[in-house]
């Protein structure tokens, strides 16, 4: 008895192809070169299949990051480290991510979204959705355990403190103003904390 194709595994299979190839794409050409066509091409579909799912390629590729980032994980469970040393836990969160904006695999497809982003209000708000708000409430969820524990002060603003902590690392991937190591952002981390902290009576 013959089976008829599964179309949902055809989809499923087009899609993780056409998502891969603007990844390899985006590495070898850089974003201003990169293509719907040519995306398709690498992808082996046409140009009507990516445009059934994305409206533009910066949709694409920010879809194409999310898979990068999901795989990269493995199936990790969300959320960040709790020792119950908040310096070694933000340490460590800090010096990860330090980690993945060096890695080519995620620096280029990452400054592409960023650029788009500024340009595209529609992908700003998808990515502010999808993956800015619900990684900060991860961070906030882990200070708020801080605070229950005495290590970081009742009254800090916890919106300010992940930005002080996370602030620096992006703006200087983003800018290039220095060199990202995974030094740097211990003293990121320990220079926020000297202002986080529970004062002394």
């Amino acid at each position: 008895m013959k089976v008829a194709p599964d179309p949902s595994r055809r989809s499923h299979a087009s899609r993780r192809a056409i998502l891969a190839a603007a990844l390899d794409l985006v590495g070898e050409v850089g974003y201003t070169k990169l293509s719907i066509e040519g995306i398709a091409t690498a992808a082996g579909v046409g140009k009507q299949t990516i445009y059934r799912w994305w409206p533009s390629k910066g949709s694409l590729l920010f879809d194409a990051f999310l898979t990068l980032a999901g795989d990269e994980q493995d199936g990790a469970t969300a959320g960040l480290p709790d020792t119950g040393d908040l310096e070694t836990d933000l340490k460590l969160v800090l010096r990860t991510t330090v980690a993945e904006l060096n890695d080519p695999r995620y620096d280029l497809p990452m400054r592409a979204l960023h650029t788009e982003i500024v340009h595209d209000p529609a992908l700003a708000a998808d990515y502010a959705k999808r993956l800015d708000e619900p990684m900060r409430e991860l961070k906030k969820e882990r200070l708020r355990a801080a605070q229950r524990a005495g290590q970081l002060a009742e009254d800090a603003n916890l919106d300010v403190a992940v930005d002080l902590l996370f602030g620096p690392i992006l703006n200087r991937w983003l800018q290039r103003t220095g060199p990202l190591t995974p030094e740097y952002a211990g003293q990121v981390v320990e220079t926020a904390l000297r202002g986080l902290r529970p004062r002394e009576p």
